[in-house]
């Protein structure tokens, strides 16, 4: 009998247990529908809007003399860098591929994470495209830092916070060297060559011998924009889309 009585004691201890958990998870809001329903919108309808804006913002230049748009599309090397930084995501643990793509999931949940995940490549690509300069040897110059500097990050030990407070002050660092650096150092545009040799002889020769272009301060704007929106929507993407309290009611049906 007090054997039996023990046993009853302990399984209502469990139960009780497990019903303390789930009150602890539903009131955190992991498991109420609205969560489920703010989840749902966060990933599949912000994440993207975000990730895409960033895409177009990206390649977007503003002309020096007229204000016009100007589309720049970016170079070959901007796509190797975007794969070699979703494999440091992956080995960081930012993004778990089988919390992303599984066969458990269903064919449409699988698609909809691919739509994420490309518009996530596509602002990578873009977000390089905006902070490496478009020609000239400072593109080399840039371009190969980015690549050292990635390619040892993949045979370092990374978690996600570090890697985040890595690509803010890469980013930060290529940005300035960019945006404030070479940008004042590039020649207004529209001089003649007269007006050019005596009115500042030193940045003319500076502007030719490293081909900077010559774009509209605004442009400067809208790419500390496109890199901040970006850096938030890496933030806010959540490691996997799998959902998160099923241990909790795996134990209940046990108990």
């Amino acid at each position: 009998m007090n054997e039996i009585k023990e046993r009853s004691g302990t399984v209502d201890a469990e139960l009780l247990t497990a019903d303390a958990s789930l009150l602890a998870v539903g009131s955190e809001g992991h498991e109420t529908p609205t969560h489920r329903k703010n989840a749902l919108y966060l990933r599949y309808l912000l994440l993207p809007c975000t990730f895409l804006t960033v895409a177009l913002l990206g390649g977007l230049r503003i002309g020096s003399l007229d204000g016009s748009f100007i589309f720049i599309k970016p170079a070959l090397v901007c796509l190797i860098f975007a794969s070699l930084l979703l494999v440091l995501f992956a080995r960081s643990g930012m993004i778990r591929i089988n919390g992303w793509f599984s066969e458990s999931f269903t064919p449409l949940k699988n698609a909809a994470n691919a739509a994420v995940v490309l518009s996530l490549f596509a602002a990578i690509t873009q977000v390089f495209n905006s902070l490496i300069p478009e020609q000239g040897l400072t593109f080399w110059i840039v371009a190969f830092c980015f690549f050292w500097t990635l390619w040892n990050n993949l045979f370092a030990d990374f978690d996600t916070r570090k890697l985040f407070r890595s690509l803010g002050g890469l980013f930060g660092l290529a940005f300035v060297a960019k945006y404030l650096v070479l940008a004042n150092l590039a020649a207004p545009a529209g001089r003649s060559w007269y007006e050019a040799l005596t009115e500042n002889p030193g940045q003319e020769a500076i502007t030719r011998l490293l081909d900077l272009p010559r774009f509209s301060s605004a442009t400067g704007y809208i790419q500390f924009f496109a890199v901040t929106l970006f850096l938030l929507g890496l933030y806010l993407l959540p490691p996997t889309t799998r959902p998160e309290n099923n241990s909790y009611q795996e134990k209940v049906e046990r108990s």
